[in-house]
């Protein structure tokens, strides 16, 4: 039992002493990075921050549509309002043409009268909150024979 032991410390000795202090060493550089990285507070101050909100009134909605439809139609109301969200800074200098309210069409083949949400489209780092109303009506008009 005794060699043992001795074979356990001495047989290597020396690669397993500079494994040992291989170690240690990487385990400071670890641990003193751990400590000068910067602490993860900047994502909680970007939370805590006051978001500034807007409303835009009466932003025109945009009708999105294949290429090939010529189809006229008419969107009712015309006109909706835009609540946006965002830092402060960004709000203030967002304009009512950089919004963009609009109603997707694309596979629609047909309909008489239609509802569809309206989705925006906002600058980056601005959020749309609200849109009022939320949905409008697509009407197509009745063709002449």
């Amino acid at each position: 039992m005794i060699d043992f032991l001795r074979n356990l410390v001495v047989k290597d000795f020396w690669l397993k002493l500079f494994s040992v202090a291989l170690a240690v060493l990487v385990w400071k550089f670890v641990n003193e990075a751990v400590k000068k990285q910067v602490p993860p507070a900047r994502a909680s101050e970007v939370l805590t921050q006051p978001l500034q909100r807007q409303t835009f009134l009466r932003l025109p909605v945009v009708v999105m549509s294949s290429a090939s439809d010529v189809r006229s139609l008419r969107v009712d109301p015309s006109e909706v309002a835009v609540t946006i969200q965002g830092d402060p800074a960004l709000v203030e200098k967002v304009l009512a043409k950089e919004i963009h309210p609009m109603v997707d069409l694309t596979g629609v083949e047909t309909a008489r009268e239609l509802r569809k949400r309206i989705d925006v489209a906002t600058p980056p780092g601005i959020t749309y909150v609200r849109v009022d109303p939320p949905d409008v009506e697509i009407i197509f008009p009745t063709r002449q024979p």
